[in-house]
């Protein structure tokens, strides 16, 4: 916590009876205004052009629903590798498919929960819009059966929490937020300033929120990942993209120190403009990066099509089905390719042989029995990206 003079434009520390400071945000819009001006107006229209690209090139997929399969597993690994997790993609996509393996990291039910989450909020999103009630719904899918779940997962804290390294206490934090008798109503503003039409810009409105929900750090564990879903569903729910195809944690990771600098900043300096560079920074980078892979996929998607009809004679009208479902469910067994197909065991186990010697799946257990095969090609695009 700063020892100077901190700007009240975010908020203020307020002294607390047990000697420690916490901090008490003011409610959104910022005061005194934002100063839009200066490099803002550019970032927020090349922000606008990267996204429409990327909504652009989502759309022109075969089937956009598949493809956003892989986009929420990516966001989903990410944000809980900012929280401390080890699992992968791979770890998570083995993990669906329940593949057995006694070497995978113990936390991939975190990122199956992050996963679960998101579609519980997406779908909730046609019933209700971005508010304190599917927050608290979100938050309960993610802790769930895992670590924190001890936390009174979908319920706000009652009592105070505080960030820092470990073995700080509340007198050492980086950070206290505020008590948990002020948090209800912290949330009530913010839901508030969500459904107010304040003239704002749109993503400086996300920007904005996802800040204040961080400050306000409701819950006694998983503030971060839920902070990062809320970013996720206002996109949605604004109409700023169709599909939820932008994985912001991707840049909030690879700066993880600026991010959480740029936060404090906030806090402690009102260092409103400095935060939304940053955001808008990584909508540009991370839209652009999503529009590249999606561009990928569908040349990878023609050019495996290509070679099923090329390879598979008269079977590659089979080839083409298991394909296209090969996106939705990177990693199978051939039990599963049999389900698509319809065809003879041993006629299927024939053509999983025959895409393994294209290049297209592979398998990666070891196993003679209980087999199981990836999508490399496909899942590699987002193992890189």
């Amino acid at each position: 916590m700063s020892d100077r003079a901190p700007s009240r434009r975010a908020g203020s520390y307020v002294s607390q009876p047990h000697g420690y400071r916490a901090f008490i945000p003011g409610p959104l819009p910022p005061d005194p205004p934002l100063d839009l001006s200066g490099d803002l107006p550019r970032m927020l229209s090349d922000a606008g052009r990267a996204l429409g690209r990327l909504d652009g090139s989502v759309q022109t997929l075969p089937n956009p629903d598949l493809f956003v399969f892989m986009y929420v597993r990516k966001e989903a690994v990410l944000s809980s590798q900012i929280e401390g997790t080890q699992s992968s993609l791979q770890d998570l996509l083995a993990a669906e498919a329940q593949v057995l393996d006694p070497d995978r990291p113990h936390d991939v039910q975190e990122v199956v929960n992050y996963v679960r989450a998101m579609h519980h909020g997406l779908r909730r999103l046609t019933e209700l819009p971005v508010s304190v009630r599917l927050i608290r719904e979100i938050h309960a899918e993610l802790l769930s059966g895992v670590r924190g779940g001890n936390l009174r997962p979908g319920e706000l804290r009652s009592s105070q929490n505080w960030i820092g390294p470990a073995g700080s206490t509340l007198a050492t934090a980086t950070f206290v937020p505020p008590p948990h008798h002020v948090v209800p109503e912290a949330l009530g503003d913010l839901e508030r300033f969500l459904h107010e039409d304040d003239g704002l810009p749109v993503l400086v409105g996300i920007a904005l929120a996802h800040v204040q929900f961080e400050t306000i750090h409701p819950f006694l564990d998983g503030n971060g990942r839920v902070g990062r879903l809320l970013t996720t569903f206002l996109l949605t729910e604004r109409g700023v993209l169709h599909k939820p195809v932008l994985y912001l944690s991707h840049y909030f990771r690879r700066h993880r120190q600026a991010y959480y600098d740029h936060l404090q900043a906030v806090r402690d300096d009102g260092a409103w403009e400095a935060w939304l560079r940053f955001f808008l920074r990584g909508v540009i980078e991370v839209a652009d990066e999503a529009t590249a892979t999606a561009r990928r996929i569908l040349l990878l998607r023609e050019t495996h099509r290509n070679a099923i009809t090329e390879g598979l004679g008269r079977g590659a009208a089979n080839g083409h089905r298991t394909l296209d479902a090969l996106f939705d469910r990177p990693i199978v067994s051939v039990a599963d390719v049999q389900a698509w197909t319809g065809t003879t065991y041993a006629a299927t186990n024939a053509m999983v042989a025959r895409l393994v010697e294209m290049g297209i799946l592979e398998e990666f257990t070891g196993y003679a029995r209980n087999r199981r095969f990836r999508y490399a090609p496909y899942i590699e695009l987002f193992m890189s990206a």
